[in-house]
């Protein structure tokens, strides 16, 4: 007989799993701000992932984002409490990339012990974050504890590799990390650069000429690691290719992949067009017996 789980999973707006998930596994998600000029919106509820594609579309203005308040992970603490949790583990994005995993942490000493917290820096973001967080919701509904969770969420990061074309330049040269010059050979060229998340940092990768080379070298990754992948998601940026793409990869995998929309948090930096794989390579028999699964 399955024990009651006591332990609940909250991330943030990062992860980039649907609605419709997050509601399936009871997760909580703490949004993020998206920050359009002097706008403020706040992650998911001020602002949806397609609204804010469409104003990337008609503003001239580089979308930034900001952390939450240590506040936001404070009500949901005690809501998780309030709602019968004994435990929560918090699995943020990489703290390399936000100060979120710190508002999370000042948020565990101004809530006087109410309930057992354990802050977990994924390493990953997007997709990347969100199977991290959808293997420590199955865990918790079959009624791990907290610190095995942790055990178990370190170990999975540790095998989980994020990788992702960049479709355009265009939001580099509005942050001004490259001059309208260098912006403007890059898209004559059609220049598509590679990153990864590499140790919780966004690293680059390489650069392919063209978008249909540049999504070749993913295919390629996949195809390379394909028998030790666990867990697989595809994520895109407001991609029209994306349907194709996931059909070049389903069939080198044994697992299905996920599907995710990248949100605003992710796509004010990486920009429309951004599509990318990640993927969980399979533990030991020890770490698979960190904690129980379905």
């Amino acid at each position: 007989m399955t024990a009651q789980a006591t332990v609940h999973i909250i991330t943030d707006s990062s992860c980039d799993l649907s609605e419709e998930l997050v509601a399936d596994l009871g997760i909580t998600v703490v949004p993020l701000e998206i920050r359009f000029g002097t706008s403020t919106f706040v992650d998911r509820v001020e602002l949806t992932t397609e609204e804010f594609w469409e104003r990337c579309r008609t503003s001239d203005e580089l979308p930034s984002t900001a952390a939450p308040a240590p506040g936001a992970f404070v009500e949901a603490y005690r809501q998780a409490a309030a709602a019968g949790a004994t435990e929560v583990v918090v699995i943020t994005l990489s703290g390399d990339l936000s100060a979120t995993i710190e508002a999370a942490q000042q948020a565990v000493s101004a809530i006087d012990n109410e309930i057992d917290c354990h802050v977990v820096d994924s390493r990953s973001v997007s997709a990347g974050l969100g199977l991290l967080v959808i293997d420590a919701a199955e865990r918790a509904a079959t009624g791990a504890r907290a610190g095995d969770i942790v055990t178990a969420v370190h170990d999975a990061a540790a095998r989980t590799q994020v990788h992702a074309a960049l479709d355009t330049l265009e939001n580099l040269r509005k942050g001004g990390r490259i001059g309208a010059a260098q912006s403007l050979l890059g898209s004559v060229l059609s220049i598509k650069p590679l990153i990864t998340v590499t140790d919780g940092a966004v690293l680059p990768a390489g650069k392919q000429r063209t978008r249909s080379r540049a999504l070749a070298h993913l295919v390629n990754l996949v195809a390379e690691t394909a028998d030790r992948i666990e867990r697989i998601a595809v994520m895109h940026a407001d991609c029209s290719d994306v349907d194709d793409f996931v059909e070049r990869i389903a069939p080198l995998v044994d697992a299905e992949p996920m599907v995710s929309l990248i949100g605003p948090v992710v796509g004010a930096h990486a920009g429309a067009g951004t599509i990318g794989v990640v993927f969980t390579e399979r533990g030991s028999a020890d770490s698979a017996a960190a904690g129980p699964r379905e």
